[in-house]
């Protein structure tokens, strides 16, 4: 009987796995960096009326999940409602991960396309490990991330 759960809960995960796609000429909504060129750092928005927003990184897809007035009227955004899944890429891994659920490296010496950034990962443990190897400053949880931090990275004051 425990291995008939357990193989059920293996092949949900496989069923139900999200992959983040895109064509070659994809450009991510915030800086407009080709994704293909920096694949272990895209992101993406699912919105509940079923449209895609790619990101370059997870510091782009805060940027507009945080403050989406400040960037597309277009998508027609006017609450939490209207995002259906948030979406990064395990660090580790390069496997699409659901970014609520993720750990978020902050301070690292690793820098991504958009320059300082937010290095996420599917467990506490693989984010602590890269933190000590990489000199992060603290690991965040997804609800810890605000807007405030992520200006702060932009070089905001």
């Amino acid at each position: 009987m425990i291995k008939f759960i357990i193989g059920l809960l293996v092949l949900s995960s496989v069923v139900f796995a999200h992959e983040i796609t895109y064509k070659k000429d994809a450009v991510g909504e915030i800086r407009h960096l080709k994704l293909y060129k920096y694949p272990s750092w895209v992101a993406e928005i699912e919105l509940s009326n079923g449209k895609r927003i790619l990101f370059s990184s997870p510091k782009g897809m805060f940027e507009f999940y945080l403050h989406p007035g400040a960037w597309f009227n277009d998508f027609h955004i006017t609450s939490e409602k209207d995002f259906k899944n948030l979406y990064v890429t395990d660090f580790k891994t390069a496997k699409t991960i659901n970014a609520k659920g993720a750990f978020f490296v902050y301070g690292t010496d690793v820098i991504s396309p958009a320059g300082d950034d937010l290095v996420p990962f599917d467990s506490y443990k693989a984010a602590e490990d890269f933190s000590k190897k990489h000199h992060g400053a603290r690991i965040f949880g997804f609800r810890e991330i605000s807007y405030g931090l992520i200006k702060f990275l932009n070089g905001a004051q």
